[in-house]
């Protein structure tokens, strides 16, 4: 690689980690033939692991970090006063190869500021996807993060060549978007995501390849003063009205020379952690938007435990449930029982009564959920109505648990 192409990557390499959202999870598995290149994996993230405990990674990059924008919270926006540069489409596409070829990856994500136009900056991305899969029968995983204000017809383009295609709504307040992103508006992107959707239905209808994967989004969390409450109301929202794959959080990172309306510190991070943990209780653990939202107080999730131990602590009444009957839907709804840890009580409760040595054996979560569980052998009538339960389960500063 020459100089001033590695000088290139460099910038844009790092002009692209403030966008998480590139998971490459609900691509279809495919892999190139004789002459073709690449292959796809059943899910993954830049340098995270699969399901199947694979470690996978994408060329993350941002096409330009020129941007006609002034989005106060972006450190690429055009009043910042940062390195700038730009790939062709040339060089994306040969980075891509290169960089495939020697085993540093399994696919491109790709995005982009804003240069010259919407439009152009779109086609720009749209043409590395096409040449990839086109020209050289690239068959990895592709994920553009799109521009709602471009032409929907270069999206279209676009979603013929990508696994998925993204577009961020960048904060949960439509008015704190127009505040500290005056020239973004807060119902085009929610149009372009509308579009996007029906697109993806419509091509699963006629049996055509348009973003296999779906869409997701990123929301910004900390750059306003909005509470949780009202971000995981949004996400719920996303996900009814598009169908999203996944939405999801950045926690907001200080940047040079920031707007006096910024904050000056970042959220906790621990707070992020908490929106992804109420994120997953909404889509795989039966909880509704407003239930995950009131396990907080005055908005905001709890810090020192759990939403899901937030919620159960409030609900006390529901407590303790008796492992050998309760229906899957409350057991769900127990801390320190995961999903795989309820089907295998489920499984296991059909052939015999489960004792404490038995839920031992099926979930390492056990600690946790004592309190709120009944067997033949345990009945935690004092735990669930101690007054200290809270800080008996909460979790140390240094530990972060998903449930």
């Amino acid at each position: 690689m020459d100089e001033k192409l590695a000088t290139k990557l460099g910038i844009l390499a790092d002009a692209a980690k403030y966008d998480v959202s590139c998971a490459s999870s609900g691509a279809p598995k495919r892999k190139a033939g004789k002459n073709g290149l690449g292959a796809t994996a059943p899910s993954g993230i830049c340098h995270a692991f699969t399901p199947d405990g694979r470690c996978v990674s994408l060329l993350k990059i941002l096409l330009t970090n020129y941007c006609l924008f002034d989005c106060a919270y972006c450190i690429n926006r055009r009043s910042s006063n940062v390195p700038r540069a730009r790939f062709s489409v040339e060089e994306v596409v040969r980075l891509t190869l290169e960089f495939y070829k020697r085993n540093y990856i399994e696919g491109l994500f790709l995005s982009s500021g804003i240069a010259r136009s919407p439009d152009r900056t779109m086609e720009e991305m749209m043409r590395v996807a096409k040449t990839l899969r086109r020209v050289h029968g690239f068959q990895g995983y592709i994920h553009l993060k799109a521009i709602p204000e471009a032409s929907p017809w270069l999206i279209e383009e676009a979603g013929r060549y990508a696994d998925r295609l993204s577009i961020n709504l960048e904060l949960a307040s439509g008015a704190s978007l127009k505040t500290l992103a005056p020239e973004k508006n807060d119902r085009t992107i929610t149009h372009a995501m509308g579009q996007m959707h029906e697109r993806i239905l419509e091509a699963r209808d006629e049996r055509r390849r348009f973003s296999p994967a779906g869409q997701s989004t990123q929301v910004i969390v900390g750059a306003d003063d909005v509470k949780d409450a009202a971000i995981i109301r949004t996400s719920a929202r996303l996900y009814g009205d598009y169908a999203l794959k996944r939405v999801y959080y950045s926690a907001f990172s200080p940047i040079p020379e920031a707007s006096v309306l910024l904050p000056a510190k970042a959220p906790p991070l621990r707070r992020e952690n908490r929106l992804y943990q109420a994120d997953w209780l909404m889509r795989f653990y039966g909880f509704s938007a407003d239930e995950v939202a009131d396990s907080g107080e005055d908005g905001m999730l709890a810090l020192d435990v759990d939403p899901k131990l937030a919620w159960a602590l409030k609900h006390r009444e529901r407590f303790p449930v008796d492992v050998n009957c309760a229906e899957r839907e409350m057991l769900l709804r127990v801390p320190g029982l995961g999903q795989r840890a309820v089907e295998r009580i489920l499984t296991s409760r059909r052939h015999q009564k489960l004792r404490l040595p038995d839920l031992a054996r099926l979930t390492a979560g056990l600690k946790r959920a004592l309190p709120f569980l009944v067997t033949p052998d345990h009945r935690p009538v004092s735990l669930i109505d101690r007054l200290d339960l809270r800080q008996r389960l909460a979790e140390p500063a240094q530990q972060m648990s998903l449930f």
